[in-house]
């Protein structure tokens, strides 16, 4: 295994939690209730956390100084390796409504994240990486109560009024052919599969289906039927979104260089 594969990799794992966060951190001072506002921040700032772990590990593993900082805010877009589905607007995908947030929108992006997130630690906490399975471990925790907090709010949207089951609805239909991503093995994640690093994400594939299905039924949505699209985050190749949504999170750090306070 190389060294790049295994920074790389990380990265994947951190951006995705660093830029799910900013986005949900847009919630902050806008909550449909006060008691959500809040919920909402703290799972923003859990992901932060993540992010704050695996991108530390990611740059000692590297060997060429950038620490946490460096990496969330001196790269670029093409070099970030975040899923495309964490950094889609929480308005939804439809060009000109990137600024108005849609709950049924936030919420079914955290589901579909959120599930393929606990699965996904569960196995990262058996990794021949001992640091990243002490990073794993403790992350499920916390995306435990992520995914029931996203669960219970898709089926309070799917099965409630007629507008917000059709708003859930429209959110499964638009944000589900993006979770293709999670599940498309590339050169990189076999040669993490092989060190014993981490798993094969198309190996997830069921358990994550059974496990959206489960939530998705009770909330009375339709899950679309399979599509060939899957979008390429993963690999730096973005949508036009990330650069807005990095323009925002880096302006400080870069206004400023060096700044400490």
């Amino acid at each position: 295994m190389t060294q790049a594969a295994h920074v790389d990799y990380l990265l994947r794992l951190g951006d995705s939690s660093l830029v799910m966060g900013q986005r949900l951190a847009e919630w902050t001072g806008h909550g449909p209730v006060l008691e959500e506002d809040i919920a909402m921040s703290n799972i923003a700032l859990d992901l932060l956390g993540q992010a704050r772990l695996l991108l530390t590990h990611a740059g000692r593993l590297e060997g060429a100084g950038r620490d946490e900082d460096a990496l969330a805010y001196w790269r670029d877009a093409r070099a970030y390796r975040n899923y495309t589905l964490c950094e889609l607007p929480n308005s939804g995908i439809e060009k000109g409504r990137t600024q108005s947030g849609c709950y049924g929108v936030t919420m079914v992006r955290n589901l579909f994240f959120c599930g393929f997130q606990s699965l996904l630690w569960t196995e990262l906490a058996q990794s021949r990486d001992e640091e990243l399975a002490a990073i794993a471990a403790k992350s499920a925790k916390e995306t435990a109560y992520h995914l029931r907090h996203a669960s219970d709010w898709v089926v309070r949207l799917g099965d409630g009024t007629d507008d917000s089951h059709a708003r859930a609805q429209r959110a499964v239909g638009q944000l589900y052919p993006y979770t293709n991503e999670f599940f498309v093995t590339d050169p990189v994640e076999e040669e993490l599969v092989a060190a014993g690093i981490a798993p094969r994400g198309a190996d997830l594939r069921d358990a994550w289906q059974a496990l959206i299905g489960r939530v998705c039924d009770e909330a009375t949505l339709v899950l679309p039927a399979p599509a060939k699209f899957a979008s390429t985050g993963k690999s730096g190749l973005h949508s036009e979104h990330l650069d807005y949504l990095l323009a925002e999170m880096q302006c400080v750090a870069r206004a400023h260089p060096g700044a400490t306070w």
